[in-house]
């Protein structure tokens, strides 16, 4: 993991404009990154109730990470715990911990928690196995 992230700078984040890498934030005072994540472009994070990605976090192109949600009212802080991976085109609901080192595939839709050391997709995503050694 060292070497792939050999290199990181931490980006310039402003306000719903997009990064050197091509993902962008709204409200990114309500934003905390940790160190040497990787976000893909053209992912959206809406941090109006606050989004912490931890250390070593991957996201995949193309997602949606909201602390949000005008079309139920849910509102709430959404954690990426550390070294978690996060798959192309996945959409993460407010209020959603996803645990350290858990993986979920692409294309899921992530409306409950996640523990720490899982595999897990799907709509709405679920835990289809544990990941050993991790």
């Amino acid at each position: 993991m060292e070497n792939r992230f050999k290199n990181w700078q931490r980006p310039v984040i402003e306000n719903m404009k997009p990064t050197k890498y091509g993902w962008m934030v709204s409200h990114v005072e309500n934003f905390t990154m940790g160190e040497k994540t990787d976000i893909g472009a053209f992912t959206f994070i809406a941090a109006n109730h606050g989004i912490i990605i931890e250390d070593f976090v991957q996201i995949g192109s193309h997602c949606s990470v909201y602390s949000i949600s005008t079309i139920d009212d849910k509102k709430g802080t959404v954690t990426l715990k550390k070294n978690c991976k996060i798959g192309t085109h996945s959409t993460i609901m407010p209020g959603v911990t996803i645990g350290e080192n858990s993986i979920i595939g692409a294309h899921s839709f992530v409306n409950k928690d996640i523990p720490a050391n899982v595999v897990a997709f799907g709509i709405p995503a679920k835990v289809i196995r544990n990941i050993k050694n991790a």
